[in-house]
């Protein structure tokens, strides 16, 4: 008797479950999104403080080439970091902010 009781919740419990699941996982998936998103921008955000230091104590003006390799030695690591989403980051010129190549189709980029 047990057995058919707790199929028959089952059965109630079923559509109830799938649509949980069917709202929980875009959410999920707008979450990583998001957080992605916001990574990338604290690495753009950490490049363009390398870049400017750089710039600083090589005595650079704007609109000189940024030697990446130099600029780099000023990143907690001493390398490039490496965009969540897959990106990559070029580092522009003294005074123009660094850009993720994912910057206009998901919103990787600094705020004005």
């Amino acid at each position: 008797m047990a057995g058919f009781i707790m199929g028959y919740v089952s059965l109630a419990l079923a559509p109830i479950l799938a649509m949980m699941a069917a709202i929980a996982i875009p959410n999920f998936v707008k979450a990583r999104t998001a957080a992605q998103r916001n990574a990338c921008i604290q690495n753009l955000r950490q490049i363009d403080a390398a870049k400017e230091q750089w710039g600083l104590e090589n005595k650079k003006t704007l609109g000189a080439t940024v030697v990446v390799s130099e600029a780099n030695a000023y990143l907690p690591n001493g390398a490039t970091p490496i965009c969540p989403a897959g990106g990559v980051y070029t580092y522009n010129v003294l005074g123009t902010p660094p850009t993720c190549s994912l910057g206009d189709s998901l919103d990787h980029r600094l705020p004005p």
